[in-house]
């Protein structure tokens, strides 16, 4: 974080560093580095304390703080002063390993709390070399560093695997280390002697400054321009850019602060600053977290034992496999159960579907029902305006009660039969723990077959009649369209869409639509079959189940009938004994006998009727076996059917795979050929670029040799004439050529622009300056006087009118980068350094030149005229 650049306009008390409050009071008086540091000490507790509260181990950090200051490019140590800065190697920037920059020999002291920080900044601050001048009491005679190093130990993040983690449960805890560098840059402002009247040692100091500061806008120029990305940075040119190397282009995120006067009197500092700060926004750095390398190398070596483990359990399971290639692969189980659980996907969607579809049917019949009620309880000869609404919604609600009622009881019966067996199939196991496997699974699945057909007879006459209903419905849909049929129309189209074999010199493009026609043949093919054989799957699900109900139902009447019969015997049985007891007594009470009878005769009434009940449901239960066998042979016609279509199901897959390897070997054969034209493609323009290289040096030989001769003809004509006529010439100076010529016009157009616009700038800085003089005799005048008003007025528009001419005159010239690299990269020298210095001459010599020749023109056009 560096605080920029003009003097006097509070750079040191907006960073803080000549800070010395002592309590909390000076709040509002703190600059960026007490409040950075009390930040940072906060976050650092936090993070402490949000590890306690989630049961882990805290980080551990360790702060240290370093503060010099760069004293006419003399490194200082502010926290030991006593320590003599110009002895031999004292103090000295290198470089680390990791790349960053570091002063060997500066103090660097450990602080553990915000206080501590803040002591060592403020004994820093006074041990800073201040001065004053005329344009700032306290002027800052030096660019000053606090550096804060964080170093942060904590718990390496958990991105392991769960096989990883059970390998390693009693492995030690692993830590990374991170660390952090912040600087925070106090820059002295930049000063001109004339108005700071600085002199002896102030203007050595000011001097030192200014070379700083003009290293440290060359070096932001270099990284933040665009176009010079290749060229080198200049950070030795200055101990200021070398130590603040890893701030402005290393890994670092950098905040610039530009401080300016609201002064019209600084208006050039500011406008100055401004650009300098332009310039640093420019600036981009990739910032990546200081990691110690132990700690990663740990991390990523975790990672791969991981990923090793986890490809050595896929072999074991058989997932993975190798050919006889070596090359590896997945198995067909793992490509089987990726398209059943594609599959499963498809009809959990489907049942889903068909779910709110039931819902929705469940809801109309019950409606139906209702109505079909309220037109044979209602009256024939009822009025249309009787009040029907309150009898059609009472009947509704009663038959939707007894739907539910009734789906609650099936279901409840299938699950209690349900748990039995699974009870059952328990007990039995335990039972017989040490049988063979195979008998154990041969159990299983005749169990299961059981199962099945229980549940299969478990659906009462309502709901079968419906179900019935919409699997006639639905496979009247399905038989609309044969499989043959479909079969036969889709292998026609197949062989429509397959290319002929008449010429066999089919162009690419068209083996290529052929086979993605053919794929698409395929796919609708297996779309098709898979359709038909969910429909089929659906069909067989509903009529098992409903044979399945029928049979729970059966069960649960059964059961009943013969519990009512077991009541009926035992109340008959309890009657004739109570009747006999009563016989052998010798006055049995008549009223007592009267009261038994008739409690026995009133329940043997309800049993009776029980029974009878019973009995019908019996009679309408053969009623349904009888149309149970039908449902038994749709159901085998179905399976058939199904297991069809799953044959033709699996050919179809099995096919769908050899077309895809035939087509990855044609694209394979295809890249190869590809591969090879661009072998040889690359071949022949090599050639070709040899070629044409040879041909222009053999062009540029014979020029060169035609060129000898021609000189050489011409030297001897020009030496026969010489003597002829008694004269001797050596021509001492070489024609230029036309590039020469071109390029040395061009810069002597560029020079003439920039001296021009820059004695102009002066010149406009010189009348501002004027301008400035005469506003403060003005102002020191009788301000109530209205001549002195106006003349106020007469000086702040031509202030302003000349600030915007400066304005200008920089924005279209660009001459505040006359020194820069733009116009002394050319090839005018061999050496760019000492172009640039002849260059750097010339030039202030032709401004020099131009300011003095400007008053005598001017005066030879007054005497002219």
């Amino acid at each position: 974080m560096n605080s920029l650049l003009q003097t006097g306009s509070g750079k040191t008390y907006t960073m803080g560093s000549g800070w010395e409050g002592e309590g909390d009071g000076d709040e509002e008086r703190r600059g960026i580095i007490p409040r950075a540091i009390r930040d940072l000490f906060a976050g650092a507790e936090a993070r402490a304390d949000e590890a306690r509260a989630q049961g882990q181990l805290p980080p551990e950090f360790s702060v240290q703080a370093q503060f010099i200051e760069l004293y006419n490019e003399d490194i200082v140590d502010l926290l030991d002063p006593a320590k003599d800065p110009f002895a031999k190697g004292a103090l000295r920037i290198t470089e680390d390993g990791c790349g960053g920059v570091r002063i060997v020999g500066a103090s660097m002291r450990a602080v553990r709390g915000a206080q501590e920080a803040l002591g060592a900044l403020r004994a820093g601050a006074l041990a800073r070399t201040t001065a004053a001048t005329n344009m700032n009491s306290s002027s800052s005679r030096s660019h000053a560093v606090f550096t804060l190093l964080l170093r942060q130990r904590r718990l390496a993040p958990d991105q392991d695997t769960s096989v990883d983690r059970e390998a390693d449960s009693e492995a030690p805890e692993q830590y990374e280390t991170l660390t952090a560098k912040f600087h925070f840059v106090d820059l002295a402002g930049s000063e001109r002697l004339k108005r700071t009247g600085a002199t002896g040692e102030r203007a050595k100091e000011g001097i030192s400054i200014n070379c700083g500061l003009l290293a440290l806008g060359n070096v932001i120029s270099a990284l933040g321009d665009r176009s010079r990305k290749v060229l080198h940075v200049p950070y030795r040119d200055s101990k200021l850019t070398r130590l603040l190397q890893d701030s402005l282009g290393g890994n670092s995120n950098t905040v610039m602060i530009a401080c300016v006067s609201p002064s019209d009197r600084d208006f050039m500092e500011t406008l100055n600053t401004l650009k300098y700060a332009n310039r640093a926004r420019n600036i981009k750095n990739r910032c990546v977290v200081n990691q110690d390398l132990t700690s990663r190398t740990i991390h990523q070596l975790r990672q791969e034992v991981a990923r090793l483990q986890l490809e050595l359990a896929e072999y074991k399971q058989g997932k993975r496999v190798i050919s006889e290639n070596g090359e590896e692969g997945w198995s067909d189980v793992v490509q089987e159960n990726a398209i059943l659980t594609g599959e499963v996907e498809s009809l959990r969607r489907r049942v889903k579907a068909m779910q709110g579809t039931i819902e929705q049917l469940s809801a109309r019949n019950s409606e139906l029902i209702a109505e079909k009620a309220l037109g044979n309880w209602g009256p024939k000869d009822s009025s249309p305006d009787a009040n029907d609404c309150s009898l059609t919604a009472l009947v509704q609600g009663y038959v939707s009660e007894i739907e539910d009622l009734r789906a609650q009881l099936m279901e409840s019966n299938a699950m209690y039969e349900a748990s039995r067996k699974r009870e059952a199939t328990v007990a039995r196991t335990r039972h017989d723990s040490v049988q063979d496997p195979s008998l154990i699974i041969d159990d299983a699945k005749r169990e299961l077959y059981k199962e099945k057909e229980l549940l299969a007879r478990s659906m009462g006459e309502l709901e079968f009649q419906r179900k019935l209903n919409m699997s006639e419905s639905m496979t009247s849909a399905v038989d609309d369209r044969p499989i043959g049929e479909r079969e036969r129309a889709e292998g026609e189209s197949a062989e429509d869409s397959e290319p002929s074999d008449g010429d066999g010199e089919a162009s690419d493009s068209e083996e290529e639509d052929s086979e993605v026609k053919g794929q698409r043949v395929l796919s609708a093919q297996l779309a098709a079959l898979s359709e038909d054989i969910d429909t089929k799957a659906r069909l067989i699900e509903q009529l098992e189940l409903s044979q399945r109900r029928l049979a729970a139902l059966r069960t649960h009447y059964e059961q009943r009938l013969d519990t009512l019969h077991h009541q009926i015997k035992a109340t008959n049985d309890e009657k004739d004994k109570v009747l006999a007891s009563l016989a052998s007594q010798a006055s049995p009470p008549s009223e007592k006998l009267k009261r038994v009878k008739e409690e026995y005769e009133r329940r043997v009434s309800s049993m009776s009727r029980e029974l009878k009940r019973m009995q019908a449901a019996v009679r309408e239960h053969t009623r349904l076996q009888r149309s149970q066998q039908h449902t038994a042979q749709q159901i085998a016609t179905l399976r058939s059917e199904l297991q069809n279509m799953k044959r033709d199901k699996v050919k179809l897959v099995q096919r769908m795979r050899e077309e895809a390897k035939r087509h990855a070997q044609a694209e394979a054969a295809r890249a190869k050929e590809v591969a090879q034209l661009r072998k040889e493609s690359r071949k022949n323009a090599n050639l070709i670029r040899s070629l044409e290289a040879e041909t222009k040096m053999k062009e540029a030989v014979l020029r060169r040799k035609q060129e000898e001769v021609s000189l050489l003809r011409r030297g001897h004509r020009d030496k026969l004439s010489s003597r002829a006529a008694g004269r001797l010439h050596e021509r001492g100076q070489a024609r230029r050529s036309k590039s020469c010529r071109e390029a040395w016009s061009r810069l002597e157009c560029w020079v003439s622009r920039a001296v021009a616009a820059r004695v102009t700038l002066g010149e406009l800085e010189a009348a501002m300056e004027r301008l400035l003089q005469q506003r403060d005799r003005a102002r020191s005048a009788d301000t109530s006087d209205p001549d002195t008003a106006h003349l106020l007025r007469y000086l702040r528009d031509a202030i302003a009118d000349t600030q915007a001419q400066i304005i200008q005159i920089e924005d279209c010239c660009g001459i505040g980068d006359w020194k820069g690299e733009n116009w002394t990269s050319g090839n005018f020298t061999h050496t760019p350094k000492h172009n640039k210095q002849c260059f750097t001459s010339v030039f202030d010599e032709a401004v020099i030149s131009l300011r003095l020749s400007r008053p005598i023109r001017a005066e030879a056009c007054l005497s002219h005229t």
